[in-house]
């Protein structure tokens, strides 16, 4: 697996600084933003990406089915302004590609986080500098078993992305001097979706709140 030299100071420095302040207390947690509720849709609307699978929910969980190749939901709802997190827990239910690519906004700009992308297990950012997830810095290898929920975190601040899967570093980037931008197929996706790749997923949660006092945009 390639590691990034920088990658454990920057999460070291993302950790403290969410968690200490002056006298050694815990900030204060913000009010988690929840986009799905277990019992429909709610404000994702299905992503036209044609050859889309079906999109429903059942069992509790948004069901997305097998796309040719791509099935996923964008949110339509109110979003972050400023520094925030993302958390998503989902499954690869079916197929051997990416289950989850987390499409969100990072400033005026967006990106792609992939699990299980390129041949099953290939997990990045997506794009950076014209390049994908399998062709940057980020490109990390994960395994992931079938009907297993795995936990995604990302944390977005002013001057860096870093993303968590089950509570482990998986890999970060600093912003600057990057150029961030998406996939042509994943436009559809913003400013903030989850997708599947020729493979059958189910999400059981979705949320974000923000850092800071930050104000939230509302794109409707």
């Amino acid at each position: 697996m390639k590691r990034c030299p920088w990658l454990a100071p920057l999460c070291g420095a993302v950790l403290s600084g969410c968690a200490v302040l002056s006298g050694g207390a815990t900030a204060p947690a913000r009010a988690w933003h929840e986009l799905f509720d277990g019992r429909s849709l709610g404000a994702f609307a299905i992503t036209e990406f044609g050859g889309q699978g079906e999109v429903s929910v059942r069992d509790h969980r948004l069901q997305l089915g097998i796309g040719s190749p791509l099935t996923g939901v964008t949110w339509t709802g109110p979003l972050p302004l400023g520094d925030y997190e993302l958390e998503v827990v989902a499954a690869r239910e079916l197929g051997g590609d990416f289950f989850c690519g987390i499409t969100f906004p990072v400033g005026e700009a967006h990106l792609t986080l992939v699990l299980g992308g390129w041949g099953g297990s290939v997990c990045g950012l997506s794009s950076l500098d014209g390049n994908d997830a399998a062709h940057n810095h980020t490109r990390c290898l994960r395994r992931f078993t079938l009907g297993t929920d795995y936990r995604v975190q990302i944390v977005v601040r002013s001057d860096h992305v870093q993303c968590r899967l089950d509570g482990e570093a998986l890999c970060a980037t600093p912003i600057r001097p990057h150029a961030l931008g998406l996939r042509p197929e994943m436009n559809l996706s913003r400013p903030l979706g989850i997708a599947s790749f020729a493979t059958a997923a189910s999400v059981q949660s979705a949320r974000w709140r923000a850092l800071d006092s930050q104000p939230v945009n509302n794109p409707r």
